[in-house]
């Protein structure tokens, strides 16, 4: 049961981030020409650091989806209970944050004014995903708990202090 968790989770990593932070923004970059790596220096170490840091933040939510509620990032096969460990105590969306951080830094890496546009487009897609389906779905499933912890721990911004409460 597990194995089958696990690849359902990569699957579903390589399909809906993959597709966002890594199949388009490679087809924009391929349109425009501007598919070739910049010499190393400060700004593209940057870039590299903070599209690996997105990537790290993306599998810390998928580890957390995986082994604590028994889901996976996608809305047909969701985690089972409320994730309010790792990352989700500082954040609540932080899977989109490492997406848009993949994305911002690829614009950045290869200096394209076109994939940080999409960077803006991903972020407006996400915003609305959120407050329109998410937040609404979140709150009807885990009822006062979701409601505590949004209460708690901010839709986009950093708590500085990590979220305690559990969820029932």
């Amino acid at each position: 049961m597990n194995l089958f968790l696990a690849i359902r989770a990569l699957f579903f990593v390589a399909l809906l981030p993959g597709v966002v932070a890594g199949f388009v923004p490679y087809r924009i970059l391929l349109a425009s020409g501007r598919l070739h790596l910049p010499a190393v220096g400060v700004a593209s170490i940057g870039a590299a650091v903070l599209m690996l840091s997105g990537v790290l933040v993306l599998l810390r939510c998928v580890w957390d989806f995986f082994a604590s509620a028994k889901g996976t990032l996608a809305r047909i096969d969701p985690p089972r209970h409320l994730v309010v460990r790792g990352l989700y105590r500082y954040t609540r969306n932080p899977m989109y944050n490492g997406v848009l951080a993949v994305v911002v830094g690829e614009a950045w890496l290869f200096s394209s004014t076109s994939v940080l546009t999409y960077a803006a487009f991903v972020l407006l897609a996400f915003h609305l995903m959120v407050v329109l389906y998410e937040e609404p779905v979140l709150e009807a499933q885990f009822h006062e708990s979701y409601l505590d912890y949004r209460r708690s721990v901010p839709r986009w911004g950093f708590a500085t202090h990590p979220y305690e409460g559990r969820p029932a």
